[in-house]
């Protein structure tokens, strides 16, 4: 009872946690080309150049370290970790605002991805306290703190820029980050008891052998890469998208609703599906959300109406608002408890792999094949990872349904 009390106290200070957090991660990116632009008198060229490299030197860093953050985190506990990844994104974002170069940006969005791994941690954190028969409900009940961060963030970054300019932008976002970091301070760390005979401890060569034995969890976490890319391929052209559709009348307002309303479906069902999870099996529930996301996103192709893409959004927002919480139960079912942190890192180093693919495949298929074959090749993807998940499940029954206690 006492830990299940603190598992519950837990989750509530996580989820304002992570939601400071997303929100102050999504809270600059409105802004940063024109912060870069700044600094100088330089081309329009030059501007996406770096902002593109400034944005994407984060994932990169993200997907390199990640792992590392993960193992860290089972060795030394996921507490002082998450503190250690608060503290660094906010020095980090503090330091930006005394940014005189394009340079200087670049090296401290580099190390805002080296810390970029406060969410997934904390989902490990939560996750080795919570019972398996509940895991889906409570990862996506933690879920909707980012989503909700997120939605908030680029609204709030974009007003705080306009009133009291990008300097003091970042270091009201520091200051926000640091909240999370106290937040963490006040949780209370302990991880259910495992059956006897468990390992304590495992090495990273014994964590991969464990990945690598089992070709349905293999396949779970390469589609994590797949997901974000089909997701991110769209971003770069979402804007033009709805700019063809509606016109350029206050594009930007317009263009953010779209994004919104994608949050607004994942942000509703987040908490459903891992509950369905909880009580039908994530695989089939993420196999069911695959085929959901390809067939929403094929008719995006089509819309010639700004209203339909709205709609087309919010369905599959409804659809990837499952897709993170029924994984991350999936994993807290299948992996031993003293490995969770490395495997989640593994998984979120794959995630922020399919983040640096998306953006970058979705722009020249638009470039060479127009608008609607981003959402044709992003359907197809989903829909060929759907089946090929849903093979595997049939071709290997035993360990689709084996978990560890």
């Amino acid at each position: 009872m006492e830990n299940q009390k603190y598992s519950k106290r837990n989750l509530g200070i996580m989820w304002f946690a992570n939601f400071f957090i997303s929100a102050c991660m999504t809270m600059v990116l409105p802004f940063l080309s024109l912060y870069i632009e700044s600094f100088g008198q330089y081309s329009p060229e030059f501007v996406q150049h770096w902002s593109g490299l400034c944005f994407s030197v984060t994932f990169v860093a993200a997907f390199l370290f990640s792992p590392i953050w993960g193992k860290i985190g089972d060795k030394f506990g996921r507490k002082t970790i998450l503190i250690i990844l608060a503290i660094g994104l906010g020095v980090s974002i503090f330091l930006m605002s005394f940014a005189n170069s394009v340079w200087e940006v670049f090296i401290l969005r580099f190390f805002t991805g080296f810390f970029t791994g406060f969410i997934p941690m904390s989902q490990a954190f939560i996750s080795t306290q919570t019972p398996k028969k509940i895991a889906g409900k409570v990862l996506g009940t933690l879920q909707t703190g980012s989503i909700t961060g997120a939605l908030i963030g680029p609204l709030l970054g974009g007003i705080l820029a306009d009133s009291f300019g990008y300097g003091a932008t970042f270091r009201f976002t520091s200051f926000a980050i640091f909240i999370s970091a106290i937040l963490v301070f006040t949780t209370k760390e302990f991880v259910l008891p495992v059956q006897k005979g468990t390992k304590s401890s495992y090495t990273s060569k014994e964590v991969l052998a464990y990945i690598l034995k089992n070709p349905v969890f293999i396949t779970v976490l390469l589609i994590s890469a797949f997901i974000q890319i089909a997701h991110f391929s769209i971003q770069p052209i979402l804007s033009l998208y709805v700019g063809e559709l509606h016109g350029p009348e206050n594009i930007a307002f317009f263009a953010g609703l779209a994004f919104s309303a994608a949050g607004l479906g994942n942000l509703l069902m987040a908490r459903k599906w891992g509950e369905m999870g909880d009580r039908s099996g994530h695989l089939k529930i993420l196999v069911i959300l695959l085929f959901i996301a390809g067939i929403i996103y094929f008719p995006g192709g089509f819309v010639n109406q700004y209203w339909q893409l709205l709609i087309i959004r919010f369905i599959l927002g409804v659809a990837i608002g499952g897709m993170i919480p029924v994984r991350i139960a999936y994993i807290r079912q299948e992996v031993p408890i003293a490995m969770q942190g490395e495997v989640m890192g593994y998984e979120t180093s794959l995630r922020f792999l399919g983040n640096i693919i998306g953006p970058a495949l979705g722009g020249v298929i638009a470039g060479n094949f127009g608008f609607s074959m981003v959402f044709f090749s992003t359907s197809f993807l989903l829909l060929a990872s759907g089946i090929f998940l849903f093979t595997m499940m049939h071709r290997h029954p035993k360990l689709a349904k084996h978990s560890i206690s």
